[in-house]
């Protein structure tokens, strides 16, 4: 896919491709089945739009979002674990897929700090939300399936997200932790995969890889 990805970006065609398989969840098809290094070596090519939906509501938004595009191909990534469907009642709704990232679930008042994921990972930091909130600890939720739309944001809006003011994130994606620190700051972490996956069941891998929601609250 390399070649013609690299084409219609460089032609901005407005070409809609759908990746699958996106992470090492799928631990008993072994490590080439796990692409750790490629989502950000699609987020690094240049007119490439890519969004990593955190669940049906957002994959939904995604393709919205990748048809009215306008300006060169957009890449759709999906996880082929089963993953919760997010409540729209209870948390934000995922029309806001569309500015790239948003506050799913927030604090009550002013957080302690910000954590971020994208995909099947949005579901960790939903739970770390509630067991630090039992902890006495404020944090606020970031869903952020698209680095790309978010900052094309307003920089108010891209303030009223990540105040400066809030150093303190996390940042939770199985994937290369390569890029994230642009948000998580100097002072935050991210929660990230930098070498290639093993061979066992993907919950096992996950969670000898610490994506689960103990790991998140110990970091």
């Amino acid at each position: 896919m390399r070649p013609p990805l690299r084409l219609a970006a460089i032609m901005k065609i407005r070409q809609i491709m759908v990746f699958t398989h996106d992470s090492i969840a799928l631990g008993e098809d072994g490590t080439t089945h796990q692409p750790v290094e490629q989502l950000i070596g699609l987020r690094s090519v240049p007119n490439m739009t890519v969004i990593r939906p955190a669940d049906a509501n957002e994959t939904a938004q995604a393709w919205r979002v990748a048809i009215e595009h306008k300006d060169g191909p957009v890449a759709i990534v999906l996880t082929r674990q089963g993953i919760p469907v997010i409540d729209q009642q209870k948390y934000a709704k995922a029309k806001n897929l569309e500015k790239g990232a948003y506050i799913l679930s927030d604090s009550e008042g002013e957080p302690d700090l910000i954590l971020i994921a994208s995909g099947s990972e949005v579901q960790l930091i939903l739970g770390a939300q509630e067991e630090l909130k039992k902890n006495s600890i404020q944090a606020r939720v970031v869903s952020m399936p698209c680095w790309n739309l978010f900052d094309q944001q307003t920089d108010a809006y891209r303030e009223k997200v990540f105040p400066k003011n809030i150093r303190k994130r996390l940042a939770v994606e199985a994937g290369s932790s390569l890029g994230w620190m642009k948000y998580t700051t100097d002072d935050g972490d991210v929660i990230g995969i930098d070498k290639f996956g093993e061979s066992a069941p993907g919950e096992e891998v996950m969670k000898e890889y610490g994506f689960t929601v103990e790991n998140v609250l110990k970091r």
